[in-house]
């Protein structure tokens, strides 16, 4: 049970080109966001779609994979694990974001 603690399994649409961060130590990191949609009818019986936005990020391999081969609106399946972190802005106020952190990368779609 150990392997199911803090994963994550997403399929979605990149909604912008990645972007591929070089740091100086070598290491090769890909930030993107995916969106997930969820459709259900509501009490009229009309359709409605509800869209999540998941910011993801890659590093090495799977980092030069998302560089060679996706792009915005390309369908994926991400699987990794979410991690929050903290940072303060530069009025000095703190700031969190929730990311996937992707060890698995699947190119779905055409």
């Amino acid at each position: 049970m150990n392997t199911l603690r803090n994963k994550v399994q997403l399929i979605g649409n990149l909604g912008n080109d990645p972007e591929i961060i070089q740091l100086e130590s070598g290491k090769k990191l890909a930030k993107f966001s995916i969106a997930t949609n969820e459709n259900y009818r509501n009490a009229k019986g009309e359709k409605v779609t509800n869209t999540q936005w998941h910011n993801v990020v890659a590093w090495g391999k799977t980092a030069d994979i998302v560089e060679k081969y996706v792009a915005k609106g390309k369908e994926v399946a991400v699987e990794g694990r979410l991690t929050t972190r903290s940072w303060d802005d530069k009025d000095g106020v703190k700031r969190y974001t929730t990311e996937v952190v992707c060890n698995e990368l699947l190119l779905l779609g055409k």
